[in-house]
């Protein structure tokens, strides 16, 4: 029980390369996709029975169950409140290289991004987006902590997230694979609804309170704003995340050419 308990903590995460996943949502979808990664399935029998279809994925896929109480559950869990089940899962091994070997269309680069929330909506966005990976400078929160796991609904299960990164060093390095690197700035003089965005490309962003740093801009292809219609001051860095990627996503869906007669 203590065992799983410390890995809420992020020194133990990483010494033992684990962490938590909280709820049939997020056990859901990582038995779905990343099965092989889970260590234990820890579950009160009342969450078995009321999830059947995840126990029975569990069992097909070889994991071992644990049946536990109510407050054990609860003394293992980081959320205040558990919702009957809980998998240690060992931590994915993406690096750049093998996320750039896979020759990517739709990136996003994080820069020192510190609040959990933020950096689990952005996973989700992305994933929704259909971006080809999440890349995460160093200094920032830990994508593998309970709050931002839980906070991605599943999504981190879904597509490559990287950890760890020197910005400087990852924004040369997709320079030279011929990834355009967009830096998002609230005075640039590009407005987001200018931009061709069918070639391959990584949005760049900063932490919620500074942006991106003037020497990571400066490093960027382009410098652009995300245009504000109504009185908002600025957007948040998740909210401004997905409204970029989703202008990149459709991009890349929306016809060229002119439309045939008849269309919609």
């Amino acid at each position: 029980m203590r065992a799983v308990s410390a890995l809420a903590r992020r020194a133990v995460r990483s010494e033992r390369g684990r962490f938590l996943v909280e709820g049939p949502q997020s056990v859901r979808e990582l038995i779905r996709y990343a099965a092989p990664t889970v260590v234990d399935l820890y579950l009160t029998e009342e969450a078995g029975e009321r999830h059947g279809e995840i126990l029975d994925a569990a069992r097909d896929a070889g994991v071992y169950l644990h049946s536990v109480s109510a407050d054990v559950l609860a003394a293992m869990a980081d959320a205040t409140t558990p919702q009957g089940m809980i998998a240690v899962a060992q931590q994915p091994q993406d690096t750049l290289d093998s996320v750039l070997a896979h020759d990517p269309h739709l990136l996003v680069l994080l820069h020192e991004v510190r609040d959990p929330g933020n950096l689990g909506t952005v996973i989700r966005g992305a994933d929704a987006a259909g971006a080809d990976a999440v890349l995460i400078s160093d200094a920032s929160v830990d994508a593998y902590a309970p709050k931002v796991v839980r906070s991605t609904a599943g999504s981190l299960f879904h597509l490559p997230v990287v950890t760890g990164l020197d910005a400087l060093a990852t924004i040369h390095e997709l320079a030279r694979r011929g990834i355009r690197t967009l830096a998002t700035e609230g005075e640039a003089t590009t407005s987001l609804i200018e931009l061709d965005l069918r070639d391959p490309h990584c949005w760049v962003m900063g932490t919620e309170a500074r942006g991106l740093p003037e020497s990571l801009a400066a490093k960027c292809d382009r410098r652009v704003a995300i245009p504000i219609y109504g009185a908002a001051e600025s957007l948040n860095m998740a909210m401004a995340a997905t409204i970029c990627l989703y202008t990149s996503a459709t991009a890349r869906v929306r016809p060229v050419g002119p439309v045939p007669d008849g269309a919609p």
